[in-house]
């Protein structure tokens, strides 16, 4: 542990003390900031510079009152939206989404998902493998996999963060697991508005982000520290943690109040409280993803809601479709303003699809033999449909693709090759990142 002690202070809880930052009581996944730190160099660096914002529908959005509609079908099939042109020739969406219809051309729109379990659980959409039948240690989430084989680009953020809170239904919360690759690739996660994690011992984020006080004073520490040689007596990832935490890098990502007010109006803010036992609706979160990957965090993962309807399916959709449609249109204009979209990717997608009949509570119940996914960014080819369904979208008469298929896709896209790629499971066994001989990249995208 590195204790930094100063004059006694007047806290906050009006306790008077001896100030001091201790480095290990800010931890990921049970491991102190140095463990990580050691982690991280042993797993070695690159100067790969892609990142991915992962944006996960808790419960499994239905299908086809998105970007499937099925208009010829029976009432009791086609529900009541309605679709509307997008700027793609010949391709409709729900008439919820205007704002991604209109910037079709940067979205790709998957309508054949295939390989879903049916499980109320986030960990495919994370992965790309099912839950079951794990090898020893558990499969990791593709934010973990960069973190491991890339390193943080800065010391000062971390390579993997999780914004998404604690939720009624807990599996719907998994921000990621670093499974068999160890705790130090585990996400950092800044529950809520993102400060829950961020406190040392009684100083809080407010307080780290106080630029007269407490930075200042840490610099004239840091001063008088470097000039007696103190520092280099340390220990070195003691000192990169020291960095981090004392750096107004990673605060000043998580604080999307310092954006423009236009910008913020343009991601709206939405609801922080939880959709019953799912997420909230908070738009700034998709906001935040972005200061996060402008900062140089290479993996964000959030979600969004929840949309397990099996009642009142249509009124919720008129409820949070229009706020998924601002928040993701949104931070793909944002991307692409600041010239960040081609080395960005961007996924949003829930665990399964729903049933094509409408049920007595004018709710869609689980169907795991179809769903869709929604992908932009990151340099691949997109403005484009990949994947047909029947006409009463039940499952797909052209173009099934695996939930591996699209993690191919963006692993390709992050600079990873499946095919070489492979790490030890906690018993000593190569495993490669996915079914490799059995999924391959998207032709369509790459």
């Amino acid at each position: 542990m590195l204790r930094i002690e100063g004059r006694s202070l007047g806290m906050c809880d009006r306790l008077s003390r001896r100030s001091f930052l201790q480095i290990g009581g800010l931890a990921l996944g049970g491991m102190s900031m140095p463990q990580i730190l050691r982690a991280e160099q042993a797993a070695g660096v690159n100067a790969a510079g892609k990142g991915i914002i992962m944006i996960f529908l808790p419960g499994g959005p239905p299908h086809q009152d998105m970007w499937d509609l099925k208009m010829e079908a029976p009432k009791e099939v086609r529900g009541e939206f309605t679709p509307i042109q997008t700027k793609l020739t010949g391709v409709e969406i729900c008439e919820m989404f205007p704002r991604i219809a209109s910037a079709a051309d940067k979205f790709t729109f998957i309508r054949t998902v295939v390989g879903a379990t049916g499980s109320h659980y986030a960990h495919q959409c994370l992965t790309g493998w099912d839950h079951r039948n794990q090898p020893p240690g558990g499969w990791p989430a593709m934010g973990s996999v960069l973190s491991k084989m890339y390193g943080s680009k800065d010391p000062a953020v971390p390579a993997y963060v999780g914004l998404s809170p604690k939720m009624g239904h807990m599996p719907w919360a998994d921000n990621g697991k670093p499974g068999f690759l160890g705790l130090a690739h585990a996400p950092f996660t800044p529950h809520g508005e993102g400060k829950d994690d961020m406190i040392l011992n009684g100083m809080s984020l407010d307080r780290l982000g106080d630029r007269k006080t407490v930075l200042a004073s840490l610099d004239r520490f840091r001063r008088q520290v470097d000039a007696s040689g103190t520092m280099e007596g340390l220990d070195s990832f003691n000192q990169q943690a020291f960095g981090i935490l004392t750096s107004s890098q990673l605060a000043d990502a998580l604080d999307f109040e310092k954006e423009d007010v236009s910008l913020r109006e343009r991601y709206g803010r939405g609801f922080d409280v939880l959709r019953d036992d799912g997420g909230p609706r908070l738009l700034t979160n998709f906001l935040i993803a972005r200061r996060l990957i402008s900062a140089g965090v290479r993996c964000v993962s959030l979600s969004f809601s929840r949309w397990d309807w099996h009642g009142g399916n249509f009124q919720q959709g008129r409820e949070d479709m229009p706020l998924l449609d601002q928040a993701v249109s949104a931070l793909v204009e944002d991307l692409e303003n600041r010239g960040m979209l081609d080395d960005t990717q961007v996924i949003v997608w829930g665990e399964f699809g729903r049933t094509p009949k409408i049920n007595e509570s004018a709710g869609r119940d689980h169907w795991p033999q179809v769903s869709c996914a929604l992908m932009a960014g990151g340099g691949l080819r997109h403005g484009q449909v990949i994947g047909r369904t029947n006409h009463l979208g039940e499952h797909p008469i052209d173009r099934p693709v695996h939930f591996q298929e699209v993690f191919a896709t963006l692993y390709k896209g992050l600079g990873i090759d499946i095919d070489g790629v492979t790490h030890l499971d906690l018993a000593g066994r190569p495993q490669f990142l996915l079914d490799h001989n059995s999924y391959r990249p998207l032709p369509e995208m790459v």
